[in-house]
């Protein structure tokens, strides 16, 4: 445990910020104003605590304030604004020590890692198609040795003739970096960022994972609570990752914003509503 507890700005210190303003040129005032209409002010975390929430429920904004108060390494820029310092400052975080490697991935650091891995391959592979025709060229020149100048393109034309197109290749050319689909890619930037002893805030991890993928993350997490010291909270409305054992589930949706089972969840009875519908039809 790393982080024990938040409290949010009261609401007197958020009407009194507003009400002190005198700039007039802002649309809006985010992040004040959320979490007093979700009668939500203070947050006691577990080995695993969820937000959860729809869109514009606050979830992510909770893990940006806790991304702010405890430093951790940040891999992308977020939705701030010209006041989220100022209502950041008035939050409180009871918390430890927190460790130099602890850090918090949202889905656009996923996309990032799927793009620069698709960059990276698309490079290899333009390197690869120049390497077909550099071979071509070195294997059927006529090089005739005049002098020891010509003796470097003798040399790369006899080991040319020696190999054939693939063999040459192979040695010139690292193989692709990543020939995995997005969803074993976006696994593979999970499990390398996340190691032991250090605390993790993860938002909306289900983008770009399977169902099968984001059960194999979830017991990814699970162990790494249970026997390797890490700390996460996440914001998530997946069932996979609201089901997991002994994680405190904050449901934003509710008024008063209140721990609950993930089975009382609406995202989660929808599905079973559904599967219970269609019950018939998988047997």
């Amino acid at each position: 445990m790393y982080i024990n507890s938040l409290t949010l700005a009261s609401d007197s210190a958020e009407i009194n910020f507003i009400k002190d303003l005198k700039q007039t040129c802002y649309n809006g005032v985010y992040p004040f104003k959320i979490f007093p209409i979700k009668d939500l002010r203070h947050i006691d975390f577990a080995p695993i605590t969820i937000f959860y929430g729809g869109n514009g429920s606050g979830k992510t904004t909770l893990l940006n304030i806790l991304a702010e108060k405890t430093g951790v390494t940040r891999h992308s820029a977020f939705n701030s604004s010209p006041f989220f310092e100022k209502y950041t400052s008035m939050c409180y975080l009871d918390a430890g020590k927190i460790p130099m490697k602890s850090q918090i991935l949202t889905s656009d650091d996923v996309t990032d890692y799927l793009l620069n891995m698709r960059n990276l391959n698309d490079g290899i592979d333009a390197q690869r198609e120049k390497l077909f025709s550099e071979y071509l060229d070195k294997k059927y020149r006529h090089v005739q040795l005049s002098s020891m100048a010509d003796y470097d393109d003798l040399k790369e034309t006899i080991n040319a003739r020696k190999k054939s197109q693939s063999q040459y290749v192979r040695e010139n050319l690292m193989r692709n970096v990543d020939m995995q689909s997005n969803g074993e890619t976006a696994m593979k930037y999970y499990v390398e960022r996340i190691t032991d002893n250090a605390l993790y805030l993860i938002d909306e991890p289900e983008n770009s994972l399977s169902a099968s993928r984001q059960k194999e993350l979830t017991e990814f997490l699970v162990e790494s609570a249970r026997f390797f010291g890490c700390q996460f909270v996440i914001a998530t409305h997946s069932p996979f990752f609201l089901a997991m054992k002994g994680a405190r589930i904050y449901n934003l949706d509710e008024y008063p914003a209140k721990v609950c089972k993930w089975t009382e969840l609406e995202n989660v009875r929808t599905y079973f509503d559904f599967f219970k519908e269609h019950e018939s039809e998988f047997n």
